[in-house]
């Protein structure tokens, strides 16, 4: 070897990149500015809901086909809740909760699809049937209400959650908590952190990630479950999941 030549050093080998820690589940955005819009919302679960989010401090609004009914409903609860027919409260608000009857349900969707586009849209709708025997769950061609909502709503981000709560107790002033889990279903995770960090404003709920869209099925059919057991009981049943 020459003086002109110099020893390289041995080629060590890469070292691995450090696996990032696992993301705590219950670490959920901030969505207290957030608009929240209730389509639906001069009946019982939408004006349940209207009411306890703007309880906790949520900006809401009230959609309605008509805007003289959803803004009488608006004023009647208060708490800056304000009302607009169902395509301006689409467009003005960041949330949109669908709260429609079912059988009115593909119609209106079909209706606001340019309205909802870019919003993140959250189903709480239950396809049932009632007969003398009671609630029994009907099944989409789709599969759920929450999947004909995404077919009908390409550019939106579709999730589904807020399916299980009673309209009775949501609705009644004198109760301060809620003690439920809302069972949070969808594509994006972060969709669906931000559905769960929307129900635990309000006080006694938790979300919980229940799965993809394709599960929403049995969520929605498990409400006639749950009206089975109201009537038994004379309750207002709601979930909650142990261990976690």
């Amino acid at each position: 070897m020459t003086s002109t030549e110099s020893v390289q050093p041995a080629e060590q080998p890469s070292a691995k990149p450090a696996k990032a820690p696992a993301k705590d589940p219950w670490d959920l955005p901030d969505v207290s500015g957030l608009v929240v819009g209730v389509l639906g919302g001069t009946g019982d679960q939408g004006r349940g809901l209207a009411y306890r989010l703007a309880r906790a401090g949520q900006k809401v609004i009230i959609g309605s086909r008509a805007a003289e009914r959803a803004e009488a409903a608006a004023a009647d609860l208060g708490l800056g809740v304000e009302g607009a027919d169902n395509a301006e409260c689409a467009r003005r608000s960041d949330v949109v909760i669908i709260a429609v009857p079912w059988d009115g349900h593909a119609k209106t969707l079909e209706a606001l699809r340019e309205d909802l586009a870019g919003k993140l849209v959250i189903d709480c709708v239950n396809p049932l049937g009632f007969d003398k025997q009671g609630a029994y769950a009907l099944k989409p061609e789709e599969g759920s209400a929450a999947q004909q909502a995404a077919a009908l709503l390409p550019d939106s981000r579709v999730t589904a959650a807020f399916h299980h709560l009673s309209a009775v107790l949501l609705q009644d002033e004198s109760i301060e908590e809620i003690d439920t889990d809302v069972m949070v279903l969808g594509e994006s995770r972060a969709d669906t952190d931000l559905v769960q960090a929307l129900a635990a404003r309000i006080p006694g709920m938790r979300g919980v990630f229940a799965g993809r869209l394709r599960n929403a099925h049995q969520v929605e059919s498990l409400v006639a479950n749950l009206i089975s057991v109201n009537r038994r009981y004379k309750a207002h049943a709601g979930l909650r999941v142990t261990d976690v």
